[in-house]
């Protein structure tokens, strides 16, 4: 039987509204063909505007969305499944950090249901997301694959993987905007101590970041040599970047990337 709306989302949080904010506005789907639900009444008021349906009921949205998109916290997960009661969706699109696609299948007593699990991340807010999907289990199926790969499309750079690996792209890309933002304004912090105005340090640290990324982008040398090219023999870049390494900077991201891993393999056990 067809349904009233093509993607139903329960969740409209950070990452729920980001997703639906990034299809609307993209004109990827009728905003009249989504039906989002969330027990937060402030959050469905905050996406009102973009004119798709709302509700406080999770079964409604299930039962009514050809594609359900998940999007709780994982910590949420069991109590999302109660309020489905006896309904068993088919397709579902996961958002959920930590969550397998196996422990959804054993949680609705359906194997047959088709899950996609992907992980995206807050730039997805503006179109400059980066995520990691597995929709293997719609292998086969174009309309589907086309369908789920164009929602994120959407949304910024979409990689496809094995779920095997999503719990190293939370540790990348996922968590990785807070890590950027942590280095940006210390960036700033560091202007400031050095006599520039906070505005003045803003806009030097954000460029770079950003000039710095294009470059990785569009350059075809390895890293090592980009950060060669900036650290003239005997220079002032060098100094910064000894420090840095005396620091054990790159340990220091490595840790805090496997401990991020480590917790998004304890919410999936």
């Amino acid at each position: 039987m067809k349904k009233k709306f093509k993607l139903g989302v329960i969740g409209c949080g950070y990452m729920g509204s980001a997703i639906i904010r990034g299809v609307v506005l993209s004109d990827f789907i009728n905003p009249k063909k989504i039906v989002v639900s969330d027990l937060i009444e402030n959050n469905l008021d905050k996406i009102n505007e973009l004119g798709v349906f709302t509700c406080n009921s999770n079964k409604y949205v299930a039962e009514n969305s050809e594609y359900l998109l998940v999007a709780v916290k994982p910590q949420n997960f069991n109590a999302l499944i109660n309020s489905l009661g006896d309904y068993k969706p088919e397709k579902i699109i996961s958002v959920m950090a930590g969550i397998k696609k196996q422990t959804i299948k054993e949680a609705l007593g359906r194997y047959t249901v088709r899950v996609a699990r992907c992980m995206p991340n807050l730039p997805c807010s503006i179109g400059s997301g980066a995520m990691g999907i597995d929709m293997s289990d719609f292998n086969g199926d174009t309309d589907d694959t086309d369908f789920i790969s164009n929602i994120f499309n959407n949304l910024g750079v979409v990689l496809s993987i094995d779920e095997s690996k999503i719990d190293a792209v939370i540790g990348i890309s996922g968590s990785g905007p807070a890590y950027a933002f942590m280095f940006i304004d210390s960036l700033i912090d560091a202007g400031v101590q050095q006599g520039l105005s906070k505005d003045e340090a803003k806009i030097l640290a954000v460029q770079t970041v950003l000039g710095a990324a294009e470059m990785v982008q569009r350059e075809e040398e390895p890293l090592s040599e980009l950060i060669m090219r900036v650290c003239s023999k005997g220079g002032t870049t060098i100094e910064a970047v000894k420090v840095l390494e005396e620091n054990r900077f790159r340990a220091i991201v490595s840790g805090a990337v496997a401990a991020c891993v480590k917790r998004a393999k304890e919410l999936s056990e």
